[in-house]
């Protein structure tokens, strides 16, 4: 795994040790950044099941302000801050250990918000539908925020979704991105 482009590009990423996460792939990441930027002017990033960092990390080398990266493994929060080292920019980047799904209670109580939106939790729990109801509830997401779904092709997520325009869904084999921009309120 690497950063593929910006001002980390090239560098050297870890992987989360052991089988419980399971990292977007340098093919798939690179796709996925052609798709939404390449670069970014700024904004503020939301990665909820974080894993390696690897979404967040290539977000910030390619012009993302700051990323707040929640994942609730002792190992990929080691493996998250080992990599954020590699930037030598820690300050772009805040690590949460915990749930994603409570600790968006508590960025919703600081009145955070963000423009880029990383789901991708575990193929056998995937709740993005809901998760992205709650995101729009607690008002997380700022105007024409872009959530980015990796999911495996059993999650069938919709092309339409209420309060949201689907921007895109691409099919790489087993794994499926799914682009939706919120439009306002659902």
């Amino acid at each position: 795994m690497r950063i593929i482009a910006g001002e980390f590009g090239g560098r050297r990423l870890k992987a989360v040790p052991g089988m419980k996460t399971r990292p977007t792939t340098d093919k798939i990441k690179e796709s996925m950044f052609n798709i939404i930027g390449p670069y970014f002017d700024g904004g503020r990033a939301l990665d909820l099941f974080a894993g390696s960092g690897g979404l967040s990390i290539e977000a910030v080398s390619r012009g993302v302000d700051q990323a707040v990266l929640i994942d609730r493994q002792y190992q990929a929060i080691k493996t998250i801050k080992e990599n954020i080292a590699v930037t030598k920019n820690e300050a772009a980047f805040t690590v949460i250990k915990g749930d994603a799904k409570k600790v968006i209670y508590q960025l919703a109580q600081k009145k955070e918000q963000f423009n880029y939106v990383f789901l991708d939790p575990p193929y056998k729990q995937q709740e993005i539908l809901k998760m992205i109801a709650e995101l729009v509830q607690l008002e997380l997401l700022a105007p024409n925020a872009l959530i980015v779904c990796e999911t495996d092709q059993n999650a069938n997520l919709p092309m339409s979704l209420a309060g949201f325009s689907c921007y895109k869904q691409v099919d790489y084999g087993i794994t499926e991105l799914t682009f939706y921009v919120y439009q306002g309120e659902v």
